[in-house]
């Protein structure tokens, strides 16, 4: 894996408009080995590399990881204000995971009642081991899944009180525009959406409802705090399976981008 340390605190450190010796002290080295650092000759050890993270307010798992020269000035500025832990999604924090006596990984479930909860506790190890949990043979021991309760009629097709399952999305960039997710937001709790992709440009995502009687809404990254991909649903009723699939997802998209350019249009008349 390629590391962008060096590479990094360069471009902060001259964003920051500071000398080696400014952040050298900042750190509590000497210039000498901070030098080492920026140029590629050393690595710093974990108590410098943790200060390097807390001087440039940019996480550990970013510094190292993320070659920020390919990022916009936008997402630069994000990183600069502190926001770097939503842009990627790739926060130093463990996901809290349980297993059974095998050793196998739990997919845990969290119903309508205990979505507030999960707001608070989402990351709490304590809080997530009380949630029920069941597992299903036929998908990846590689990956991490959790299921939610979805309620409201946004996603008809889908029934109410369904059972969505979703695989833990670590690259927020992977997003896929036209596919649906759950997402978990400060402001609006647990949803499930149709996404469309927007980070890159506006630092934002998105969302969808199938039902066109709810308008889409932005969630800017920092708002958001875990990511789920949709893997499948589990419901007490059958759905209208000729309203399901990808297509539709990604038609309600372009069609509301549609509607946006329309209105966008009409505006500069």
């Amino acid at each position: 894996m390629e590391i962008f340390l060096a590479t990094n605190i360069l471009l902060l450190r001259k964003r920051k408009k500071r000398t080696q010796d400014d952040v050298a002290f900042a750190v509590n080295v000497k210039r000498s080995t901070y030098t080492g650092i920026e140029i590629g000759n050393s690595f710093p050890s974990i108590e410098v590399l943790i200060n390097l993270s807390n001087y440039f307010c940019v996480s550990i798992d970013t510094l190292l990881r993320v070659d920020l020269r390919k990022l916009s000035e936008f997402q630069l500025s994000e990183l600069e204000r502190g926001n770097d832990v939503y842009i990627r999604g790739t926060h130093l924090r463990i996901l809290s995971k349980t297993t059974d006596y095998l050793d196998t990984e739990n997919i845990e479930l969290v119903p309508e009642k205990a979505k507030a909860g999960y707001m608070t506790g989402y990351a709490d190890p304590e809080y997530i081991n009380e949630l029920s949990k069941f597992q299903l043979p036929f998908l990846s021991k590689n990956k991490k899944y959790r299921a939610f309760q979805i309620t409201g009629d946004s996603m008809l097709p889908i029934p109410e009180s369904s059972w969505i399952t979703g695989e833990f999305v670590q690259d927020w960039y992977s997003i896929q525009s036209g596919k649906s997710y759950i997402i978990l937001t400060i402001n609006d709790g647990v949803v499930f959406k149709i996404v469309d992709n927007l980070i890159q440009d506006e630092g934002i995502l998105r969302l969808y409802s199938l039902n066109s009687l709810y308008k889409p809404f932005d969630v800017p990254v920092p708002d958001i705090k875990e990511v789920w991909r949709f893997i499948n649903f589990i419901s007490s009723e059958i759905p209208d399976i000729g309203n399901l699939g990808e297509n539709l997802n990604q038609r309600v998209i372009e069609l509301s981008r549609e509607v946006e350019a329309i209105k966008h249009q009409i505006g500069r008349q």
